[in-house]
């Protein structure tokens, strides 16, 4: 075990820090205020690697692994996490084509995705289907040298602004081996798009539902084989889920910097309110919570890279545990900051909305411990 930073890593945070407090810190506020997708400035991530961190490189991937990403995730999140988070979901969607698409359909769509010329999403969950995913009812039916996708997606970031869809349908039998992954265009005839949600955080992301309606798909755009769509959308979310986990991190992070800073600058009874103890303790423990939950997503991260067989579960406590605590620690850097951080003026309440999702989507944290428990109990 070596708990140091590679010289390459220290070279990632470092970037994608520097590109976080000059880029996105300054501008998040108004992002969320605006429900702003600031596109150019995804561009400028892109420019840097970060379009397509864990992509091969000879269709423009930075081609790294997922301790990076979860290095790079963190930096990212700590000035905008939704934003960051929105990179993470572009990147999972090119990982699909990348891993399991064939030659001529990575060529196809890498090339403008790893520089964010266009945007992908991620589409598996349905307004019927969502912690049971494997009960998905979008049906896709082979016509020819097409498919016809008939059905909707449902809380889909990007929809009605991504470029490019990755998405999960039935084309067989109910169940997860009746399920095929394929890309599909935006401006595809029959495909359309619900009106933009209006949610508690994550706002300077769109969401809105993806709707199919004899939309035709060519053969060709389907990812990996006939069947292998559940397996696919898995194993993208191993990664999905230490990407949103070090996410929670960036945000808590920056959420206990500012309320040690407050700490320190606030005065009450005399004295600033680093100086009671209970403070103390309150900081204390967030940055170990905090702590660990970094220890715990860089491990799962290891695992996956290494293709372990138990990364599925590290993956999955994680998540769970990353995602709890950092919205705790959020939550506690608010309570320090009393009234003050209840309101606009300060960007707690932003960390505090925008991290509250991450407790639910990549598979809820009520799932995670479906994983974790399967394991125990039945060794698989």
């Amino acid at each position: 075990m070596n708990f140091e930073l590679t010289e390459d890593q220290g070279a990632f945070r470092d970037t994608a820090r520097a590109f976080a407090e000059d880029r996105m810190m300054p501008h998040a506020a108004d992002w969320d205020e605006r429900k702003h997708l600031p596109v150019d400035v995804l561009r400028e991530a892109a420019a840097l690697g970060f379009g397509g961190i864990y992509v091969r490189d000879d269709v423009g991937g930075s081609g790294l692994q997922r301790i990076d990403a979860a290095i790079i995730f963190e930096e990212l999140a700590a000035a905008c996490p939704s934003t960051a988070a929105f990179i993470s979901i572009h990147n999972m969607a090119s990982w699909m084509i990348d891993t399991y698409g064939a030659d001529e359909l990575r060529r196809k769509y890498l090339p403008a995705l790893t520089t964010m010329e266009k945007l992908a999403s991620y589409c598996l969950t349905e307004p019927g289907a969502g912690s049971d995913a494997a009960s998905l009812k979008t049906r896709a039916v082979r016509d020819g040298d097409h498919y016809v996708l008939n059905g909707s997606k449902a809380f889909i970031s990007g929809g009605g602004v991504s470029d490019v869809y990755v998405c999960m349908v039935r084309t067989g039998d109910n169940g997860a081996g009746g399920i095929t992954c394929m890309v599909i265009d935006k401006g595809t005839p029959g495909l359309s798009f619900g009106a933009q949600e209006r949610k508690l955080g994550w706002n300077s992301q769109p969401t809105a539902q993806v709707i199919f309606e004899d939309c035709r798909v060519p053969v060709t755009n389907v990812v990996g084989k006939e069947g292998d769509g559940f397996k696919i959308a898995m194993k993208g979310l191993d990664g999905g889920r230490l990407n949103i986990a070090a996410c929670s991190i960036g945000g808590a992070r920056r959420s206990l910097e500012l309320a040690t800073d407050y700490a320190r600058d606030r005065q009450q009874f005399g004295k600033p309110l680093a100086a009671l103890q209970a403070i103390q303790f309150k900081l204390a423990d967030m940055a170990t919570e905090l702590d660990a939950s970094r220890l715990m997503v860089h491990r799962g991260a290891c695992l996956l890279d290494a293709r372990d067989p138990g990364a599925t579960v590290a993956c999955a406590m994680g998540k769970r545990f990353a995602t709890d605590a950092c919205f705790n620690i959020v939550n506690e850097a608010l309570q320090i900051h009393g009234g003050y951080g209840y309101l606009k003026d300060f960007p707690i309440e932003r960390y505090l909305r925008d991290l509250r999702v991450h407790q639910i989507l990549e598979g809820t944290n009520e799932i995670m411990r479906v994983i974790i428990a399967r394991k125990l109990i039945e060794g698989r």
